[in-house]
């Protein structure tokens, strides 16, 4: 049989010796959602379209309150990261007049955006990947 106090002092030796092992976890976890970009501004990698020279734009606030310039017209956002999974809750899009074509361009991204399960970080680009099509979407942080 195992005394009152040895048992107490294994529960202490195991309270400590689990204390580092919680906090590794914690300060690992942390460290992981430090590496998403909150508080920055990245533009869509792809190639302007032929009506316009501009790209999207995604700006993540430190919240994860998004401001989504697309090619035609923006989105208010909200990202919810818990690891490396990402949900993306897209509002109403705030139209311009402009082509059907970059009408379908701005839909299809936020499709996309609204489908994407998963992010992670390659050198300076913020990568989505998920949903039933199977897309990647890269974003770039802006260094200027």
């Amino acid at each position: 049989m195992i005394s009152r106090g040895a048992r107490r002092r294994f529960g202490e030796w195991l309270g400590f010796a689990i204390l580092p092992i919680a906090a590794l976890s914690m300060s690992s976890s942390h460290a992981l959602a430090q590496s998403f970009p909150f508080g920055r501004e990245l533009v869509l990698d792809a190639n302007p379209m032929r009506e316009s020279k501009k790209l999207p734009v995604l700006d993540i606030g430190d919240r994860g309150t998004a401001e989504i310039e697309l090619w035609c017209s923006s989105v208010k956002a909200q990202l919810v990261i818990a690891a490396n999974t990402i949900t993306i809750i897209t509002g109403a899009k705030a139209p311009r007049p402009c082509s059907p074509d970059l009408v379908r361009a701005d839909d299809d991204l936020i499709d996309a955006l609204n489908q994407a399960t998963n992010w992670r970080m390659e050198n300076y680009a913020l990568v989505f990947t998920g949903g039933a099509g199977g897309t990647t979407l890269r974003f770039r942080i802006q260094t200027n």
